[in-house]
């Protein structure tokens, strides 16, 4: 699916409804100039189309296009199509969620209160299409459909799309009956983690390179940014939590033992969703597939996050994130940990493995039900 224009988008016609009402218009690009566009509307929304009605709109028409303000629509119908597998439907999915995002971290335009409204919204109903489609999929599943999935050359878009996709695997794991908006909360808590990098140069963000002292520094400033950013720019969207959202984004480089930041929150004082998030980030971080290195299998990748469990990373929910991943065998053949410093938000050219430190007890946190406290706030933010 790709945007044309300003006003329309591409869709493939494998993924129009058919046999029901369709929500949105159907256009095509009547102009026989190729640099000039004239869309005209061939089917109108409210109708059923028939399967045999789309045949031959796929006989006459090289591409059909639906209009911008209709992508809400289009996506929330993909639900209804048969016949075709979750990783095109994802695709899409994922194609909608830049596009949103592109609007927040677009340098060309200044921004705004209703510019943020309008990318949460958009992110909002992103994230309900993908929670329709991978809700039952444990971790294994959804990195395999992860490794389908075609990359940005923009590192921050891909892993915060895949952050938020494993996101709702492990809350869906921690409780299978959450109600869909509470898991639709922590996918878009896990999209929008790295809102605050819209205040940050792209040559520090893009950078797979290591940084220096001071570039550092500026990555870990987003935490405040983004916190900010939605401190002082209030929205409106049905549904949306706020509140959370702020901490998630304020709280997902909190590590577990109280040496994260921004605030050094410890244990159950960082936020649930937050904890989620920490482990998300990671675990994307390292088993990805990108241009800038070579990642880890998963039994290797969780070899290493197990050193980083009490320290950075949640005991409880950790063991939950282990156990929805199918046939894992831990045979600890790799005797490397990550340093605590480590940002899995930054793109890496070569992964920055130490060996590892002395394990040591967590304690204070050994009460399951206490250590899960889902989202109790202990300490107020801000």
């Amino acid at each position: 699916m790709t945007k044309m224009g300003n006003n329309f988008f591409s869709i493939s016609f494998d993924l129009i409804v058919v046999d029901r009402t369709i929500p949105y218009d159907l256009y095509v690009n009547s102009s026989a100039n190729e640099n000039k566009e004239k869309y005209v509307r061939i089917y109108p929304k409210n109708e059923s189309l028939s399967s045999e009605e789309l045949k031959r709109f796929k006989k006459k028409y090289f591409q059909m296009y639906v209009h911008e303000s209709q992508r809400e629509e289009y996506l929330k119908s993909l639900i209804y199509i048969n016949g075709v597998n979750d990783g095109q439907k994802s695709e899409i999915i994922k194609d909608s969620a830049i596009h949103y995002l592109d609007k927040l971290f677009d340098a060309d335009k200044e921004f705004t209160t209703e510019i943020l409204t309008e990318t949460i919204q958009g992110c909002k109903t992103t994230v309900e299409s993908m929670v329709d489609v991978i809700k039952d999929y444990d971790v294994s599943k959804l990195q395999s459909l992860i490794a389908t999935l075609s990359f940005h050359d923009f590192y921050t878009y891909d892993h915060s799309i895949n952050v938020s996709m494993y996101c709702i695997s492990i809350y869906t794991a921690m409780k299978p009956n959450a109600p869909k908006e509470e898991i639709v909360l922590a996918g878009l808590g896990g999209l929008l983690h790295d809102i605050g990098k819209v205040k940050i140069s792209t040559d520090i963000i893009n950078n797979p390179n290591k940084l220096s002292d001071e570039e550092f520094d500026v990555i870990k400033k987003h935490p405040n940014y983004g916190y900010n950013l939605l401190v002082e720019n209030p929205c409106e969207c049905e549904g949306v939590d706020f509140n959370i959202i702020k901490r998630i984004v304020h709280e997902h480089h909190e590590n577990f033992n109280g040496t994260g930041y921004p605030s050094k929150l410890a244990g159950i004082d960082i936020h649930l969703l937050a904890r989620i998030t920490a482990i998300a980030d990671f675990f994307d971080a390292i088993t990805t597939k990108r241009s800038y290195h070579e990642v880890l299998p998963t039994e290797d990748a969780i070899a290493v996050m197990t050193k980083s469990v009490g320290k950075k990373l949640d005991p409880q929910l950790f063991e939950i994130f282990t156990k929805n991943i199918k046939q894992l065998v831990l045979s600890g053949k790799i005797n490397k940990e990550l340093p605590e410093d480590f940002d899995p938000c930054q793109p890496q050219n070569v992964l920055p493995f130490r060996a590892p430190t002395p394990s040591f007890k967590v304690e204070g946190f050994g009460d399951k039900e206490k250590a899960l406290a889902f989202g109790k706030i202990k300490k107020k933010v801000g």
